[in-house]
């Protein structure tokens, strides 16, 4: 009997840090009034805190694309020059809560999923983004075109700073290669 309530209680932790990696950082809130249908389709990376899956890429950008069964289907893209080939990643995003609030998360690696947090967006048009991993480690600028205006770049900078992202550690993503 002990050797059950040991593995429940090794089952629970599991679960606790698997859910801990999708909520969002302390401070961070996802933008309310989302509306999905605006957010559909193609975004092209702007810039982002570095991590190992997307080392060395260029030209990355991501297609989300609603599922028949209410799941968004995420693909990212990227150019891998050391190895002179596109990189492609395949995965499915879910809501948390309501669908109504930016707060996701996003697997591309079976039933392990990590927080999409979307901190600031472009009411009006839908034509820029900030997002924010479960963790300040992990941030993204994205936007329909492929590139952003120095105004807007300042205003996403100073956005991310109110949050305490590490601005100074931005790689700023070159999308220079034509879209295939």
């Amino acid at each position: 009997m002990n050797g059950g309530i040991n593995s429940y209680f090794i089952l629970f932790l599991l679960y606790l840090l698997l859910s801990a990696c999708t909520h969002p950082p302390r401070g961070i809130v996802p933008v309310s009034n989302f509306q999905l249908d605006r957010y559909l389709g193609k975004w092209y990376e702007i810039a982002r805190l570095d991590h190992s899956f997307e080392r060395g890429l260029s030209d990355v950008s991501a297609h989300y694309r609603l599922q028949p069964d209410g799941n968004i289907e995420v693909i990212n893209r990227g150019y891998d020059a050391s190895k002179d080939q596109w990189r492609e990643a395949i995965g499915v995003a879910k809501f948390i809560g309501e669908p109504t609030v930016g707060a996701l998360k996003v697997s591309f690696f079976g039933p392990f999923y990590g927080g999409y947090h979307i901190a600031e967006l472009d009411r009006q048009d839908y034509r820029w983004v900030l997002i924010v991993g479960a963790s300040r480690n992990y941030c993204w600028i994205l936007a329909r075109d492929r590139t952003i205006t120095a105004e807007l770049r300042q205003q996403l900078i100073n956005k991310a700073r109110q949050l305490d992202i590490d601005t100074d550690s931005f790689i700023w993503v070159a999308q220079e290669r034509p879209d295939t």
